[in-house]
């Protein structure tokens, strides 16, 4: 079952506009009892999140999974989302470990993972950076 499923979301509405699941997403998380999640809730978790942020990443921004080999991971890869920031350039991001980040950093926040995916990808402005005239 996909997020979109899990949240009661058809799945075109996600493919339409992949923001529409962060409020019943985050509503989802805040409702979670962490302090008593054993291992295997801790890894669903991770991996939902991880799924959503792929999804989000994929449709909004036309990024890409890319599996690169890496002989110091158990698997012998990883698996990267890819993307085009605002500069041209393709830059790299571990879902995984961005969900992770979020774990380390309680209250888990839906929108400060998409932030920082995005962050990494040059996919929104610096700071100062000069805007487009409108």
């Amino acid at each position: 079952m996909g997020i979109a499923a899990m949240l009661g979301l058809s799945e075109q509405r996600h493919m339409e506009d992949p923001l529409i699941p962060l409020p019943g997403l985050q509503n989802y998380v805040d409702r979670l009892p962490l302090a008593e999640f054993e291992q295997s809730d801790w890894i669903t978790l991770h991996t939902d999140l991880t799924a959503y942020l792929g999804d989000f990443t994929v449709l909004r921004h036309e990024a890409t999974w890319v599996d690169a080999e890496d002989s110091t991971s158990p698997a012998g890869h990883r698996w990267f989302i890819e993307a085009t920031g605002l500069d041209g350039n393709r830059y790299r991001v571990e879902p995984y470990d961005v969900a992770m980040e979020e774990f380390e950093h309680l209250p888990i926040e839906v929108g400060r993972l998409i932030a920082n995916a995005e962050a990494v990808l040059h996919l929104t402005p610096s700071p100062g950076a000069q805007r487009p005239s409108l």
